[in-house]
């Protein structure tokens, strides 16, 4: 007893000092987890991309590929079909343990959609197999709800830190992707922590990233600012429309075929027909050979829309995967496009682009600032940060995130919209029209 009186002692006196310890270790371990659960998903999804270059056949098999996962979310996946969704309730209000077999069927339906051509990304497989990874430790680590909502964070921060190779961009986007305008401030050491461990392992099992380069960085100066604020009109627009779409074809969908596994089936023959008539497979799968090229050269006008409408369909039709990366891939050819028109180096409006579309569409203006200064340096650092305050400002409360919650609103006359959900906010506009 004299022991444990003394530990209680000492736990009254550092408070702070524990709490660090306990963060420390928990970070680092489900850190750890969630790292090597990213590399071995990255390098799935390379080997996978590059058997769909080499046999370009596959792709005619996407229907049937879309079909196969429906069912099997139909039959045994109905619980975590909310996806990145889930996660976000989880945080906002923790009940149940997330299910672990959202991981292996997150992984198994992004894996079969880039395999067969769907138009996806991967940050979704990221998160949502952290979050079902971390969430079996709650138990274990005796964590409250308090604090459960702190490992969920973590578990974001990591997933998606590991799976782009940005970790500070990461420990910030969950920071602030729950809750738009607000931060908790409580979780930074432990989404910091769980963020730069993940991306560490990951590195580690020798999986690498992208890397594009900006040429020349302009100077500063105030008609330059004009410029980056036109592009962050643009980006800020697309980032809301393509929100809109995603919605509205997504509901449409679910609405109009009620058999779960049909809405992959049709959407996957519509994406091949798509494929056809373009007669190019560049907009398929993730795209980052096409992301990598809008640094180098000028692209067609088009890219950005084809891969808009090819995007909504295979997400909207309920293939897996995420939407940051094609959101990259639209903001990166969107920005190449605007060079036309904005006189700024195509590449750095290609690098606006990229991180201020998704800033848009997912309600994170410091995340995606800070992951443009790690994907390409503090030199554009100015022009990045104009371009994603201004598309976040402008998307609205629009969101790729139905469950993202307003805590502070964009603006005063849309106070009403705090506390409340992206998908409560469009139910209410649309009981008053």
């Amino acid at each position: 007893m004299t022991v444990v009186k003394k530990f209680n002692a000492i736990h009254r006196r550092y408070p702070m000092l524990f709490y660090i310890l306990k963060w420390l270790f928990i970070s680092t371990f489900i850190g750890i987890l969630i790292g090597s659960a990213s590399a071995g998903f990255l390098t799935s999804l390379t080997f996978v991309t590059a058997v769909r270059d080499a046999y370009p056949f596959l792709m005619y098999f996407l229907p049937l590929a879309g079909f196969l996962v429906g069912l099997i979310y139909h039959l045994v996946g109905k619980d975590v079909e909310g996806g990145n969704n889930l996660l976000i309730d989880t945080i906002h209000d923790p009940r149940e343990i997330t299910p672990f077999r959202m991981a292996p069927l997150i992984y198994v339906g992004t894996i079969v959609t880039h395999l067969f051509g769907g138009s996806a990304g991967r940050e979704g497989t990221g998160l949502q197999m952290a979050g079902a990874i971390a969430d079996q430790f709650s138990k274990p680590f005796r964590l409250n709800i308090a604090e459960r909502k702190i490992l969920m964070i973590a578990a974001i921060a990591a997933g998606f830190g590991s799976v782009f190779g940005t970790p500070l961009a990461g420990a910030l986007f969950a920071l602030e992707v729950y809750m738009v305008g607000t931060i908790s401030y409580e979780a930074v050491f432990p989404a910091f922590t769980a963020g730069i461990t993940a991306d560490m392992v990951t590195r580690a099992w020798n999986v690498g990233h992208a890397q594009n380069q900006i040429a020349i960085i302009p100077p500063v100066t105030e008609l330059n600012i004009l410029y980056a604020v036109a592009a962050g009109l643009a980006f800020g627009l697309c980032a809301a429309l393509f929100c809109k779409v995603m919605d509205t074809t997504s509901s449409f969908i679910k609405s109009t075929i009620t058999f779960a596994p049909l809405r992959p089936l049709l959407g996957g023959a519509v994406v091949v027909v798509l494929v056809v008539l373009s007669g190019t497979t560049r907009y398929m799968g993730l795209g980052t050979q096409v992301i990598a090229e809008s640094f180098v050269e000028s692209l067609p006008w088009y890219d950005p829309v084809v891969k808009f409408i090819m995007t909504v369909i295979t997400l909207g039709s309920g293939f897996k995967g995420g939407e940051v990366t094609p959101l990259f891939f639209i903001g990166s050819t969107l920005g190449n496009s605007l060079a036309a028109i904005i006189p700024l180096p195509f590449d750095l409006l290609a690098a606006m682009g990229l991180v201020a579309v998704f800033a848009g569409a997912s309600n994170t203006p410091l995340a995606c600032i800070v992951l443009g200064l790690e994907l390409y340096g503090s030199g554009c650092g100015i022009f990045i940060a104009i371009a994603c305050i201004v598309s976040y400002l402008v998307s609205g409360h629009n969101s790729i995130y139905r469950q993202q919650k307003i805590g502070q609103a964009k603006h005063p006359r849309f106070q009403d919209d705090s506390g409340h959900t992206i998908h409560d906010i469009k139910a209410r506009k649309a009981t008053r029209l």
